[in-house]
């Protein structure tokens, strides 16, 4: 399989981290009980919000188990695990002894004098936070160097046929949604709980799915292709999934006839049959129409991961202060999302992007080494030739 640089992951990237931070914009005010929360809120707002929050951290996931194995292809799984102890093991202690705290310190301002005399003891609480997505991915590359292992070797081929298969059946990789909705449902049964911990293996493992499709799906030309080829189809797949998801979120009151556990479990059937079509079609989409990756996209690239780390500690700072201005809950959702967004890159760009300390700090690697290492990237990661 040839690549070349995969710039609809790039698109997606960027464009999925920043659908994270306007979602986090919107939370003080859907009325759902965040960090800070505005006195009206909207039901609407919430309504939309519960859709779009099923697809864009998996769609995350994906990239990411694609991206391990653009890796795993050109180092050592030892140089491989050391890239992510410094890229991602080490801005998630950063972020949770540094970034993290803010946000404790106001959700609970009260209770204390000062930031100063509060930092030490948040510190010390090692709360992730939204960090959890980069424990999450700390926890998952340690998995993916003897996954990688076992894609490569003869055992997968024929996970490989099967799913070349599959990508031409009537269904296509649509059907794959029956193994997530197992998953998700089965391992609910025993940790109901909503929380990102990593032990909660019904958070832990259905992120990990997406993690591992991503490392299966870029082994084989066929599959690979077969998203963009199949994107109309997927897309009616989205469609009808959207159509049962609303259909059962705005339902009557079905307490009478199902258990609670019963209305949870088709709550999170619906849920993945949105989470995997809106996967595959925002793939095949993006496969099809976003497929340069100009120099300002590169350069967001690089600074979308400090900026997924800073964006939510911003947003509860300033948003602190909005939710108590004497104005419209749009107006105040304007001023905190366009306050938020440049306080956020500036701190990317101004701190974190010219020095070699903070860029190690934040996940990048030293400015000596860019040029070689763009060179390095763009051989190892290229494009699925396009059949004729």
């Amino acid at each position: 399989m040839n690549n070349n640089r995969i710039s609809e992951l790039d698109w997606l990237r960027v464009i999925l981290i920043l659908a994270v931070f306007l979602h986090h914009v919107l939370m003080p005010f859907n009325g759902d009980g965040w960090h800070i929360m505005n006195a009206q809120s909207s039901k609407l707002l919430d309504d939309i919000m519960v859709y779009f929050e099923q697809f864009r951290l998996p769609i995350l996931f994906f990239i990411a188990g694609v991206g391990s194995v653009l890796l795993l292809r050109k180092v050592h799984p030892y140089q491989f695990l050391h890239d992510k102890f410094l890229r991602l093991f080490v801005p998630l202690l950063i972020g949770v002894l540094i970034v993290v705290p803010p946000q404790g310190y106001i959700e609970d301002i009260a209770k204390y004098d000062s930031f100063l005399q509060a930092f030490p003891k948040l510190a010390l609480k090692f709360d992730s936070n939204h960090l959890w997505f980069i424990e999450y991915l700390v926890v998952f590359s340690l998995l993916a160097v003897p996954f990688h292992l076992f894609l490569e070797s003869q055992w997968a081929s024929s996970l490989k046929e099967f799913l070349e298969w599959l990508s031409d059946t009537s269904c296509g990789l649509f059907g794959l949604v029956l193994v997530l909705i197992i998953l998700r449902v089965g391992l609910k049964l025993y940790f109901p709980d909503n929380g990102h911990g990593i032990d909660n293996l019904s958070s832990s493992l259905f992120y990990l799915f997406f993690f591992a499709a991503g490392m299966i799906c870029i082994q084989s030309q066929k599959v690979w292709l077969s998203l963009e080829k199949y994107r109309r189809k997927n897309f009616t797949w989205l469609l009808v999934s959207s159509f049962i998801f609303y259909g059962y979120y705005y339902s009557p009151d079905l307490s009478e006839y199902l258990s609670l556990q019963t209305r949870w479990s088709i709550w999170w059937f619906v849920c993945c049959l949105v989470a995997w079509s809106a996967l595959l079609t925002l793939l095949g989409y993006a496969q099809r129409h976003l497929t340069t990756t100009p120099k300002w996209l590169k350069l967001s690239n690089e600074l979308i991961f400090p900026f997924y780390i800073f964006h939510q500690t911003v947003i509860v700072v300033v948003g602190y202060h909005v939710i108590s201005l004497p104005i419209s809950l749009t107006y105040k959702a304007m001023i905190l999302a366009i306050s938020a967004f440049f306080i956020t890159a500036a701190i990317c760009l101004l701190v974190i992007y010219p020095f070699n300390l903070t860029r190690r700090f934040f996940g990048l690697k030293p400015r000596r080494s860019n040029v070689s290492d763009g060179i390095a990237y763009n051989k190892a990661v290229r494009r699925p030739a396009r059949e004729t």
